[in-house]
């Protein structure tokens, strides 16, 4: 991969900044644009006599188009169907050439960038390289002491930097945009990155069970790719089995069976059809379809007159015409229903302010921003039941199967507490269904709190937000700092801004008011509780 450009100037520049300073609030949650809460000048400082000496990260990939022809071409058929009725309002016309731009620029997503490998659906956007890019150059900037090329002179040896992604390519491709922004700075490094072997599977019955050794060896087992930590939401017979259970993987992968059965349970499809139920869905359903549909065709759709599916064929080409992309929907992505409509219109809207580069229409006119806030509601309600901490009465389902990774964590710096220097950095890149349960698992403030079946999902009884647990780039990051008794404190950083661990290991803290941990007293704290 070339070196990536690492800045942006003049208008650009400039425009970008506007967005990612207006992204919060603007009802995108999950797919926010990445904004850096980054620590004040009034921000405590390393303490005293303390020096870096490692650091490590777990961040969601960057901003990304659709992952499929999904809700984009149901919409689309859909509007198809009411303009063939004559029933579009003024603004309706106007949606149906905005979805095939979507359409198109998911179509053709990446194409001639640099570091994609295969363009579509799913890729990252231009922003999210980005995002990736800045990260890592303020990392660098922040720990610049453990990037410095050995003294040759002292017999240290090279430390290495490890990376590690779900194998899934957006994640890769976020990984290697933070690695290569890293070696813009500092060309040296590059000789020193290491892309470790997975944990699992350890024995060939997880191959074995596939019926095709060759691909899940190939998918599962590649260097640099974990799905025991960075994939643990879909671990499967195929390609993860651990049968075995002496093994320290078996609980973990028994929490994602079991973690996966919730998702097809009764019980959640019950809470969430309860959640579509919800008065106020309907109501702002109407007033923005309103906006599109003439009223008769609004009120066949809400009789059940009308459905469009993610059906048909599409074909897009390049501009230079070297690349065409020939989709066919599933049809399985069905609008029944004005709510489902609305949805639809919804997941673009957020879409889009992740395609900045990419797209040439504004979303925003087709959603006002009363219902928008409406539709994030409730896309936060599905995702705090679903990925976030979820019911008192599931105890740890929705995040156990995190334990691997947070050990991970743990270990890195008990290995250097131990003595043992060889990595000066863990980088991790993963999703959302990674770093949710992480934080429910870490237990931070605002981010682990579970509710009683009895309460339901509202921003009113929960502080749980979407757009602040898990924006594009979402990041935890942990920096290790020694002092010269060998002393190890831990700092978090939560999208870049220091952060609390769980409240019942204040008492590890270095100081009252500080948010610098002793690493041996926090061990203990997250021992003790389980975590």
């Amino acid at each position: 991969m070339p070196a990536p450009r690492l800045a942006r100037t003049g208008a650009a520049a400039a425009a970008l900044s506007l967005l990612l300073s207006s992204a919060y609030g603007q009802h995108y949650q999950t797919k926010t644009p990445y904004q850096p809460q980054l620590a004040s000048a009034r921000s405590e400082a390393v303490p005293q006599g303390y020096r870096p000496i490692h650091t490590q990260l777990l961040a969601r990939h960057g901003s990304r188009g659709l992952t499929g022809m999904k809700s984009d071409l149901a919409l689309y058929n859909l509007v198809q169907l009411a303009k063939q009725q004559h029933a579009l309002t003024p603004l309706g016309a106007q949606l149906e050439p905005a979805i095939y731009q979507m359409m198109e620029a998911n179509a053709l997503l990446g194409y001639g960038v640099a570091g994609i490998r295969k363009p579509g659906y799913g890729n990252e956007t231009m922003q999210g390289i980005r995002e990736h890019q800045q990260l890592a150059q303020r990392l660098y900037q922040r720990m610049a002491p453990l990037f410095q090329p050995a003294d040759a002179s002292s017999g240290a040896a090279p430390r290495q930097i490890l990376l590690l992604s779900s194998g899934k390519d957006r994640a890769v491709d976020s990984g290697e945009y933070f690695a290569q922004a890293l070696f813009a700075l500092q060309p040296a490094l590059q000789a020193h990155l290491v892309r470790p072997a997975p944990l699992a599977p350890r024995s060939s019955a997880s191959i074995e069970s596939s019926g095709d050794a060759s691909t899940t060896s190939k998918n599962a087992s590649a260097a640099g790719t974990d799905r025991f930590l960075l994939y643990f939401h879909k671990l499967n017979p195929k390609t993860d089995l651990v049968s075995d259970s002496s093994d320290p993987l078996y609980a973990a992968y028994q929490a994602s069976l079991a973690y996966q059965a919730w998702l097809r349970s009764e019980a959640l499809s019950q809470r969430l059809a309860a959640l579509e139920a919800r008065p106020e869905l309907a109501q702002a359903a109407h007033a923005v379809l309103a906006l599109l549909f003439q009223p008769a065709f609004l009120r066949a759709l809400g009789a059940g007159q009308h459905t469009a599916a993610n059906t048909g064929s599409m074909q897009f080409t390049s501009k230079d015409g070297q690349y065409t992309s020939r989709l066919t929907g599933d049809g399985e992505t069905v609008l029944r229903t004005p709510v489902d409509a609305a949805l639809a219109l919804y997941e673009l809207y957020a879409a889009a302010a992740d395609m900045q580069a990419e797209l040439r229409t504004d979303f925003h006119r087709f959603l006002p921003q009363a219902q928008a806030a409406v539709f994030a509601a409730h896309e936060d309600a599905i995702s705090f039941y679903s990925k976030g901490p979820g019911l008192q009465e599931n105890g740890a389902l929705n995040y156990a199967m995190a334990q691997p990774l947070l050990d991970d964590f743990f270990a890195e710096v008990e290995a250097v507490a131990a003595g043992d220097l060889r990595h000066v950095a863990k980088l991790r890149f993963a999703h959302a269904e990674i770093v949710i349960p992480m934080a429910a698992l870490l237990g931070l403030q605002g981010m682990s709190e579970q509710l009683a079946a009895t309460t339901p999902y509202s921003y009113k009884s929960s502080p749980w937000r979407g757009e602040r647990v898990a924006p594009m780039a979402a990041n935890i990051q942990w920096d290790a700092y020694q002092n010269d008794q060998g002393q190890i404190a831990v700092r978090m950083l939560y999208n870049e801004q220091p952060v609390d661990f769980k409240t019942t290991c204040a008492y590890a803290k270095l100081t009252a008011t500080s948010q610098f941990y002793d690493f041996s007293r926090l061990r203990r704290c997250y021992q003790r509780s389980g975590a």
